[in-house]
């Protein structure tokens, strides 16, 4: 498994996995999918966007890296991590969060936090934690589940 930059060949592969996360409705605050020509645009308007590739040259996952706000705020970077469902419960999640960390640090980003960690999402907060995320507190509700409930979220971060 190696985790690279991608390339334009591996969009459709890309957009399939994040719509699947999309459409899952527990984890990503985006409630439309993506399709070809959105998919390309927002994928090249990160700072950067790397896969997760398999020793058979199978695109498996993905982590998209970009500033969280602006100006006095814009060494602060987010994130957001997509493994096909297929393929969850390998540690493919681990090896994009320290890939996604040492790139934030290359890019000249400070922090890397995350601003809407769904409560129920215990297999990424322990990750996290694990990996040496903080964790800010709880927003209560703040995120509205696919089935309509309003979940708590977990804001993390981390210094780069």
């Amino acid at each position: 498994m190696k985790i690279r930059q991608y390339t334009q060949s591996d969009l459709e592969t890309m957009i399939g996995i994040w719509n699947e996360v999309v459409e899952e409705g527990v984890a990503f605050p985006q409630v439309d999918p993506l399709d070809t020509e959105s998919g390309a645009q927002f994928f090249s308007s990160q700072s950067y966007t790397g896969v997760a590739e398999d020793d058979d040259g199978s695109v498996v996952g993905l982590y998209i890296l970009h500033p969280n706000n602006i100006g006095r705020c814009g060494h602060i970077c987010n994130a957001s991590y997509a493994v096909a469902s297929k393929r969850r419960g390998r540690h493919i999640g681990e090896l994009l969060v320290k890939d996604c960390l040492a790139v934030g640090k290359r890019l000249g980003f400070r922090i890397l936090q995350f601003n809407a960690v769904v409560e129920s999402n215990v297999h990424a907060r322990h990750l996290y934690e694990r990996l040496g995320f903080i964790q800010l507190g709880v927003i209560p509700g703040g995120f509205r589940m696919d089935d309509g409930r309003y979940e708590n979220i977990c804001p993390y971060y981390h210094i780069l």
